[in-house]
């Protein structure tokens, strides 16, 4: 791939950015930090949240905000009228779609025609999305389960205005396709990437200190301490867990010990911070659907430190190139001596590896390549 010198702007849109607690945010800034440093690519953000509250820049990159959620604002924003705008009128845009971001109920009808009409108006308009969500389902009696047509819909109505589609799982690329009702060819299913650092070396598990460490926003880690504590348990007791690291936003815990094992809450911490606990930590524990792994921040957080990840939920089949057994530990699935290092180590370095084929230069470089042929067109 040929690099210009002549920095190349493009539009990322978000739902929202930091200080919102949000790993799609966060995807999206080290996705340009990345794209900057390795392609001379310079992100502009628009925000598709107008109730987010930030500032104008972040990590020297623009941010315009919307501040109605309407087609007609989307567009003004894409194309300004202002002489001495940030904005760039023919620059492509990127946008990572999760359908709840940009509406309440994850029908953001708002910003599909936003971008189709933009589409329309402008002949040389460029649009790649990330596809982080398709569509939700649910229960009969829940508003997913009404609205989930209308939500495939919009869904479908992107995979067409869309000139290229990327997504993290291979069941979303499958129904993308579907969905695109031809207009993509091939859409590629790339995992997500850590949004906390990328360790080049990391120590092995025989030199690590044996802490187990649950990290992750509210909701992930009160489904491991309400709803999986006796795994979380007999994982502490097999292999020798000295403390566990709470890492993440405040949680609402009436007990401070799993049995005798103290539970050192960190709450928020920089990316640096965490990074140095993980490195320095046995166990990476989380209890999520482990069909959906490859969608998992914190999985990829886990795999990038080359922890042993351990989950509660295992899958009967490899699904993302991730097999259970193999790439994390299912406690009840599998039988491991607490002497056989090698087989723990063995785990924790499949990870490793299979992380670094999706990782952030990885994924900066698929989206340059695509961006990068847009540029050689101008």
């Amino acid at each position: 791939m040929t690099q210009s010198n002549k920095a190349f702007k493009i539009i990322q849109i978000v739902p929202q950015l930091p200080p919102s607690v949000n790993g799609l945010g966060d995807y999206a800034i080290n996705l340009a930090l990345q794209l900057q440093k390795d392609y001379q690519m310079e992100t502009i953000f628009i925000v598709g949240d107008r109730y987010w509250q930030g500032a104008n820049e972040i990590e020297g990159f623009p941010i315009k905000k919307l501040e109605n959620s309407t087609a007609e604002a989307l567009l003004s924003s894409l194309v300004p009228k202002e002489k001495h705008s940030t904005l760039a009128p023919e620059a492509p845009v990127i946008l990572h779609y999760v359908g709840y971001g940009y509406a309440q109920r994850g029908c953001p009808v708002w910003l599909v025609e936003g971008l189709e009409l933009w589409k329309t108006q402008n002949i040389n308009s460029h649009l790649v999305t990330m596809f982080h969500e398709v569509y939700a389902s649910g229960k009969p009696w829940t508003s997913a389960f009404w609205l989930s047509s209308l939500q495939k819909t919009l869904a479908s109505r992107l995979t067409v205005v869309s000139d290229r589609c990327f997504t993290s799982k291979e069941l979303y690329a499958e129904i993308l396709y579907k969905l695109s009702q031809g207009k993509q060819k091939k859409i590629p299913a790339i995992p997500v990437f850590s949004n906390i650092a990328e360790p080049k070396q990391v120590p092995a598990l025989a030199k690590r200190q044996r802490h187990l460490v649950v990290f992750g926003g509210t909701s992930n880690r009160l489904q491991v301490y309400n709803n999986s504590s006796s795994v979380l348990s007999r994982t502490c007791k097999l292999l020798e867990i000295e403390k566990i690291i709470d890492i993440g936003p405040p949680v609402d815990l009436n007990f401070s010990y799993i049995d005798s094992i103290p539970i050192i809450k960190m709450g928020q911490q920089p990316a640096a911070k965490i990074s140095e606990t993980l490195l320095n930590s046995l166990v990476g524990f989380l209890n999520y659907n482990s069909d959906y792994l490859a969608k998992s921040g914190i999985f990829a957080a886990y795999c990038a430190h080359g922890l042993l990840p351990v989950s509660v939920q295992y899958s009967a089949f490899t699904i993302d190139g991730i097999e259970p057994g193999k790439h994390y530990w299912c406690l009840n699935a599998q039988s491991i001596s607490l002497d056989n290092w090698e087989q723990l180590q063995a785990i924790a370095d499949n990870a490793f590896a299979w992380y670094q084929t999706h990782n952030l230069s990885v994924h900066a470089k698929i989206f340059a390549t695509y961006l990068e042929y847009l540029r050689e067109k101008k």
